[in-house]
């Protein structure tokens, strides 16, 4: 399908009811993260089916898509990058990697860096020096420290856990909340394949963990050892 068509399928589907409810969900208000984000009122399956019927669009066309001040267009736009990155030689995936990082301003919510990192980002530095998410962690951007952190879910699929425990020490004072949970959803993730890599990564730095992420990461363990950890008893 061409740009415009694609436009017009996703502006068909628009939901004015469901918008104001996503922008209250994706906190849009004065102050908050999601400061002036407007939304069409789509859910995430449909822009996922239509990014399935569009995904032949050029980077010149994604980066109309990404520029977008609707959400559910740069949600589009990400959803066919991580279908084209997956397709695509190492010359085309390249580029790819390229031109994500290069609109990293425009990943402007947590659901928008979820969606591609760990497809894009976290297979292209696989197998080369992957100092560029160290980088992005000290970025005073957001979402460059939230594409770090959730980038190395890629690795931990594959049970190499030590670029996501790097990255989050890195984070451990970071003052975001959602860099808490960014980083204790991928602590979890660790414990869920080798329990005692967490346990040693707890057992050095949960007394100075946010309350947010060393809830996520403990999740899973039984209650008194919740307990345990939360006072300050392990």
């Amino acid at each position: 399908m061409a740009l415009l068509e694609v436009q017009k399928i996703l502006r068909a589907s628009a939901d004015p009811e469901k918008a104001l409810g996503a922008e209250r969900y994706f906190k849009t208000g004065p102050g908050q993260y999601g400061e002036g984000d407007k939304f069409l009122g789509l859910n995430v399956p449909s822009v996922r089916k239509i990014a399935q019927s569009s995904n032949q669009l050029a980077l010149a066309e994604l980066q109309i898509l990404l520029d977008s001040p609707f959400h559910e267009e740069r949600l589009l736009a990400l959803m066919i990058l991580t279908i084209q990155y997956k397709k695509a030689d190492c010359i085309k995936q390249k580029d790819i990697y390229n031109f994500y990082l290069a609109n990293t301003q425009r990943i402007n919510n947590w659901d928008l860096v979820d969606v591609s990192a760990q497809y894009i980002i976290g297979p292209y530095l696989e197998n080369k020096d992957r100092s560029l998410l160290f980088r992005l962690a000290q970025s005073e951007l957001l979402w460059e420290r939230r594409i770090a952190i959730i980038a190395t879910l890629f690795y931990i699929r594959n049970n190499d856990y030590q670029t996501t425990l790097l990255v989050a020490e890195m984070l451990l004072n970071d003052k975001e909340d959602l860099i808490h949970k960014a980083v204790g959803w991928m602590l979890r993730e660790v414990g869920q394949r080798d329990r005692p890599v967490l346990e040693k990564f707890l057992g050095q730095y949960y007394k100075r963990m946010p309350r947010v992420m060393l809830r996520y990461a403990i999740e899973h363990f039984s209650a008194e050892e919740r307990y345990d950890y939360l006072k300050g008893l392990v």
